[in-house]
């Protein structure tokens, strides 16, 4: 499907596998010229060269290595793409963690990572977005943001305020042709899950779809869907976001979670 944003330049962060890959390779096969960033060279130079193998040595990605955790870091990204069209801002810090074993320094990472980042490239990139009078920002957040699972409270406390934020920042673009959406994935199988998933595959024999579907139930049990989702879907939902078809649709909180969150909001 033709989208419309031919030739525009998206910042991807976090893009070196899993959700964000996923957005990085459609956001590519849709035109666009993309910027994969991550924090380890090797990383992000195997992510370059999988989506040039997919797409054709021609296709317009570049890599940036970039840790975005601080403010330095985030101007490391900010000096070699001083401006783009589509930012996405997917890099994130997760893990599951008892709340009275979280330390200080823990919070602080998770808030820096998930929050600030984002925030600081939203910052620099939006002025430019709005003299063009076109722009997309898309925050991934997370069903836990709606929805928290008291083992990821530091992270669940990060995807809520990332929800106020991406809706004031809409509120604040507003009249400029600039949209600002957040959108919230569910359980969904990256390659750190499969990873995980590996051990319980061999000592049960099941695929890796049956035994990714008995961990959603047992441990998201509002699950509508009764499965991860994948990345490819999340990437779809956040590429139409992008889209000059998504014109209409600003401070939004869109959903691909398969239903865990037990509201229809």
């Amino acid at each position: 499907m033709q989208f419309g944003i031919q030739n525009k330049v998206a910042v991807v962060t976090g893009a070196t596998q899993g959700i964000g890959y996923a957005i990085a390779s459609t956001l590519l096969a849709e035109g666009v010229t993309v910027v994969v960033n991550g924090r380890r060279s090797d990383q992000v130079d195997q992510a370059v060269a999988r989506l040039k193998a997919e797409h054709g040595d021609a296709a317009p990605v570049q890599g940036v290595v970039a840790d975005l955790a601080s403010a330095a870091g985030c101007n490391v990204l900010l000096a070699q793409v001083p401006a783009c069209d589509i930012l996405v801002n997917n890099a994130a810090v997760f893990e599951t963690a008892d709340f009275f074993e979280i330390a200080d320094d823990t919070w602080d990472t998770y808030w820096a990572v998930n929050i600030m980042a984002g925030m600081r490239l939203a910052r620099s990139y939006l002025p430019a977005m709005a003299g063009k009078a076109w722009g997309r920002v898309v925050f991934i957040g997370s069903e836990c943001g709606i929805s928290t699972p008291p083992d990821m409270l530091h992270y669940a406390t990060t995807k809520t305020a990332l929800l106020g934020l991406s809706r004031g920042m809409a509120k604040r673009m507003a009249g400029t042709g600039v949209t600002v959406n957040a959108v919230l994935p569910g359980p969904t199988l990256s390659e750190g899950v499969e990873a995980m998933l590996q051990d319980e595959i061999r000592r049960t024999g099941k695929s890796i779809e049956e035994q990714g579907a008995a961990l959603v139930k047992a441990m998201r049990p509002s699950s509508i869907t009764e499965r991860f989702q994948t990345a490819q879907e999340v990437a779809n939902l956040v590429a139409y976001t992008c889209s000059s078809l998504a014109s209409g649709t600003t401070g939004a909180a869109l959903r691909a979670d398969g239903g865990v969150a037990d509201t229809p909001f």
